[in-house]
């Protein structure tokens, strides 16, 4: 059932005065299309509908009660005979809610396409990622998916969708503007002109997931065969096209895959810094978005990444971790935090405090001295490959110098206040290095200038 009620008036004229002769129930939508922002609670709705229509005046009413439909929004624009066709005027009637009537003057009779566009609230997509590691962990495979929900309030069935990704300047949200009970004054003018120029046709290819197939209230079974996102960027947005098209019913949800690639190169580092992370070691995959990595092009929306790994031989899974990831442009490094660690770990602990190098101003006070700390820094790896670990190490000050010799571990200043250790730790090994810092106090401080 239909939840916005569009009726066609036919009206004839006697003098000043509309008659009503005729009352006919609107014509089902020949087509539809959903162009759907994920960035904004914000859709664009075209439809075109086979009016008939009477030689003189025509009154078209729309009723949107139970709809989230912006009112001020509304278009209605003739798809043929044009230069025959006039609308006069739209009128919200005094004493009603959410009914608008245009008056239509035709200089001919009979069925004529029409448009009609509007904005809408409720209708929404998302974007996810499953990524599936190599068993030696140095390739991925990875696929995207986004999912359309519908809380319109209104079916849409058979409709071309259309999924942009970017940011749209909303003055007013179109939830609101669809409460009003005296519409006024369209907000979103620029944005409908901004989306008039989006094009019909994309023509980028990529491959789709099948989509399981429940029968529908409305008496259709959804498409279960793969479908086709084309994709084409548009100035500062990105435009996803569904191929075919799709029944979303109100409070329904559904699932596209929108890309799959297979063998990207990744790394995965394990990081250990307290200052930012706690005691805790935490693990990242990076990759990036370009060719050289079997991606690159298009720009990968923001969304849930979800990271998997092979359990056994059997092929079965194991959840890594999953992280939320913003917009990312082609050609550029993602860095994906998967959490904590359990099966590699790094403990540091302190195994000297000496004082040294005292010195001392005209009050014979101290003013000056170097604080020397030893540390050994212990690491554990309980996992059957080898893994790389970053240890970061904040010192708090500037003002220091190291000792280090370890053949097995990478060290450089990394900034004015910390170091950083790199190593790889072989499967089932516990690795030790250590270092001694001194930090300089006070006057002590103008021996690292000199």
């Amino acid at each position: 059932m239909k939840r916005n009620c569009l009726l066609l008036i036919i009206a004839a004229t006697c003098g000043n005065a509309y008659a009503k002769i005729d009352l006919v129930t609107l014509p089902d939508r020949d087509s539809s299309q959903l162009t759907i922002y994920n960035s904004a609670d914000l859709t664009l709705v075209r439809e075109q509908r086979n009016l008939t229509l009477k030689a003189g005046y025509n009154w078209l009413q729309l009723s949107w009660s139970n709809t989230l439909i912006d009112p001020t929004s509304l278009s209605l624009t003739p798809s043929e005979q044009i230069d025959k066709i006039e609308i006069r005027q739209l009128v919200y009637p005094a004493r009603t809610r959410q009914v608008g009537q245009w008056l239509i003057h035709s200089e001919i009779a009979g069925k004529v396409s029409f448009e009609i566009t509007y904005f809408t609230s409720g209708l929404s997509w998302r974007a996810f990622y499953m990524g599936t590691l190599s068993e030696d962990e140095r390739t991925m495979s990875l696929k995207g998916h986004v999912r359309i929900a519908n809380r319109s309030g209104e079916d849409y069935e058979e409709a071309q969708t259309r999924l942009i990704v970017g940011k749209v300047n909303v003055l007013d949200k179109i939830a609101e503007l669809a409460k009003r009970e005296h519409p006024h004054g369209s907000p979103l003018a620029k944005i409908a002109k901004d989306l008039s120029g989006i094009p019909h046709n994309v023509s980028f290819a990529f491959p789709a997931a099948e989509v399981p197939g429940p029968t529908l209230a409305l008496g259709k079974v959804l498409d279960v065969r793969r479908k086709e996102i084309r994709k084409e960027s548009l100035s500062e947005y990105f435009l996803y096209t569904i191929e075919g098209t799709e029944t979303i019913p109100n409070q329904w949800a559904k699932r596209l895959q929108s890309f799959e690639a297979e063998a990207i190169e990744v790394e995965s580092l394990y990081k250990y810094d307290e200052s930012r992370y706690g005691n805790r070691t935490i693990r990242f995959v990076t990759f990036a978005n370009d060719e050289d990595h079997n991606l690159g092009e298009t720009p990968i929306p923001n969304g849930q990444f979800r990271i998997y790994g092979y359990a056994d031989a059997a092929g079965h899974l194991t959840y890594v971790g999953g992280t939320s990831i913003k917009y990312i442009p082609v050609d550029e490094e993602v860095e994906l935090n998967l959490g904590p660690a359990r099966l590699v770990t790094v403990e540091p602990k302190l195994m000297a405090f000496e004082t040294d190098n005292y010195t001392f101003d005209r009050n014979l006070d101290v003013s000056g001295w170097d604080a020397i700390r030893s540390w050994q820094i212990e690491v554990t790896n309980t996992r059957d490959l080898p893994v790389e670990i970053e240890i970061t190490r904040g010192l708090g000050t500037p003002y220091w110098t190291m000792d280090f010799r370890d053949q097995d571990v990478t060290y450089e200043k990394h900034d004015a206040t910390n170091a950083r250790f790199t190593l790889v730790a072989g499967p089932r090994t516990k690795k030790a290095f250590a270092y001694t810092v001194t930090i300089y106090r006070g006057r002590r401080q103008d021996a690292v200038n000199q």
